[in-house]
């Protein structure tokens, strides 16, 4: 558990100084706006969805250390992804920080993402960390309203 929670801390240091896939996507045709008011993470999440594949994605906006980081690496875990797979990945990280059961879903199948488990712990943090990834879910659905966390 200790090594899981120093690779946590590295990540999100990591991933919060340099973003990955960080900016606006021209070539989106998919994009949504989120809004976590408790915290005060702003995010926008754009596609390129060709072929039912996430051929890119990136975010731009501002938020805490945990909302950035899980963003980025959102980003990362979702390209060349297919959109069902984007969606399932997306269910298997929500249930990681919101599931009721003590059983982790698949973490293997998390890979990295797996880290945030420790967010669970902090009930206030699980909307920093789940805000890009409701808000690229509804990109994909093309939800034009913005995505609140309240």
């Amino acid at each position: 558990m200790s090594d899981l929670r120093e690779l946590y801390q590295d990540l999100i240091l990591d991933h919060t100084k340099r973003p990955r896939n960080f900016g606006r996507l021209e070539t989106a045709n998919c994009q949504a706006d989120g809004y976590n008011p408790l915290c005060g993470d702003k995010v926008t999440v754009f596609l390129n969805v060709e072929n039912d594949v996430v051929n890119d994605i990136r975010f731009q906006g501002s938020g805490c250390a945990i909302s950035t980081a899980s963003a980025s690496m959102m980003t990362e875990s979702l390209k060349g992804k297919t959109v069902a797979d984007a969606k399932t990945l997306f269910a298997r990280f929500h249930e990681l920080l919101t599931g009721k059961s003590d059983q982790l879903p698949d973490i293997e199948a998390l890979g990295k993402l797996a880290v945030f488990s420790g967010v669970k712990e902090f009930p206030i943090r699980v909307k920093c960390a789940t805000l890009a990834w409701h808000t690229m879910n509804a990109a994909l659905s093309h939800q034009q309203q913005p995505v609140s966390t309240e």
